[in-house]
């Protein structure tokens, strides 16, 4: 038997064990994760250090360099984010009725987990305990294959979690991390559709893609994230000019940064100078089209059929519009399904907006970084879903379970 096979076995027998431990137990044993990653912070940095070091050495995207670090704010992070999900309901077993049918018999439906989730994702080692601890809580086995780059940080991390888990009598194989991060283990992994039950890509467009083209597990996408700030023509413009820096250079490399600037032709002469001058002063490189380029030194002009970039960097692409409806149109083109935003003052406006835009998470007058599973009250999230399955946008406990049917009758037969 395989490496993979092997461990997706594993996988699926540990998660019948966990689909019936009742939340006071699952909650003690996120309690001891939560407090074995802070005190073993130190071994963390320890090997994260060294892969980071290594990742600069071969000069790796800057971005992907970001996601990578683990220094002590970030740790503490995936500490208190097990912690959250300590608070939040378990949605396992809950019911919610469903009728009486004529013939008397009742209909309820229950939330259960999904099984074995895999993760697939590329430098993110706070991956390993964010996921762990949801598919934890939310009755689930869970294999995570990650990239190279953060290989060790993740099974250094994932080994304190085993740890716990085996403290207290539970099968290690719920959070496993695949020890090769061969290519060849990732196509045989994305080929146990006897074991795994859902595959999760996180990363890249190549990443997602290559997935969703290969995989014979069902796939939940977490497409690139081409989110957009639209500055309507009833937009407090200094909020927006916040909202646009808080988006674009808080933290460049993640999926709910800013891409896109779009602006109604109404304001743009009053607004595009001040952020002009913001971008100058945090070294922002402007894409923009003509119509808007009078106001940008040294950008860079592009056609009307040139965006759609991700960039997760310090650059951005700007474009002023007619109206309303050609910000709408906009965004259906360019935008990716992740977060989408509108700044304004008029409450039909924004209405007309959240109603219309086809995005996971729509915005108004706050900061697409609020795109994020712990921001939003789920605790930590597993991925942002940027495809119409079960879940759209951010995956917290509840999209980690599915529903059945519970029929109870009195000898009832059909006819």
């Amino acid at each position: 038997m395989s490496l993979i096979t092997q461990l997706a076995q594993d996988a699926k027998k540990a998660a019948q064990k966990l689909a019936v431990l009742d939340t006071a137990s699952k909650n003690a044993v996120l309690k001891d994760m939560a407090q074995a990653i802070r005190s073993n912070k130190d071994k963390i940095k320890a090997v994260n250090e060294k892969e980071v070091g290594r990742a600069k050495d071969n000069n790796l995207d800057a971005a992907l360099i970001d996601r990578l670090i683990l220094d002590d704010a970030r740790i503490e992070d995936m500490a208190a984010g097990i912690e959250t999900i300590i608070e939040l309901d378990d949605p396992v077993g809950s019911t919610r009725e469903f009728g009486t049918r004529p013939n008397g018999i009742k209909i309820r439906k229950m939330r259960i987990p999904l099984g074995v989730v895999c993760m697939i994702y590329e430098a993110r080692p706070n991956v390993t305990a964010d996921a762990g601890a949801l598919c934890f809580k939310s009755g689930n086995g869970v294999i995570l294959r990650g990239g190279k780059e953060a290989l060790d940080s993740s099974l250094a991390i994932a080994e304190l979690l085993q740890d716990v888990l085996e403290k207290h009598d539970l099968p290690k194989a719920l959070i496993t991390v695949v020890p090769n991060p061969d290519r060849s283990l990732m196509q045989e992994l994305m080929e146990q559709r006897d074991y795994i039950d859902v595959i999760i890509p996180r990363g890249g467009e190549g990443l997602i893609n290559y997935v969703t083209e290969n995989s014979k597990v069902p796939v939940i996408q977490h497409f690139k994230g081409v989110c957009h700030l639209y500055v309507d023509q009833h937009a407090d413009l200094d909020e927006a000019l916040q909202i646009l820096l808080n988006g674009k250079t808080q933290r460049t490399g993640v999926c709910n940064a800013l891409e896109g600037l779009v602006v109604h032709q109404a304001v743009a002469a009053d607004f595009l100078p001040k952020v002009a001058e913001a971008f100058k002063e945090h070294s922002v490189k402007v894409h923009v089209n003509e119509k808007g380029s009078q106001y940008f030194e040294d950008a860079d002009v592009i056609g009307e059929d040139q965006y759609g970039e991700e960039y997760l960097g310090l650059e951005i692409a700007i474009r002023v519009v007619d109206d309303f409806d050609g910000a709408l149109d906009h965004i259906a083109v360019f935008g990716s399904n992740h977060t989408e935003v509108i700044c304004t003052k008029d409450e039909k406006t924004a209405q007309h907006f959240q109603l219309a835009v086809d995005a996971a998470v729509v915005m108004v007058n706050a900061s697409s970084r609020f795109s994020d599973g712990s921001q939003l009250g789920l605790g930590a999230e597993i991925g942002i879903a940027t495809t119409k399955l079960h879940a759209y946008g951010p995956m917290g406990l509840e999209s980690l379970t599915a529903e059945k049917y519970l029929v109870n009758g009195e000898g009832q037969i059909r006819n």
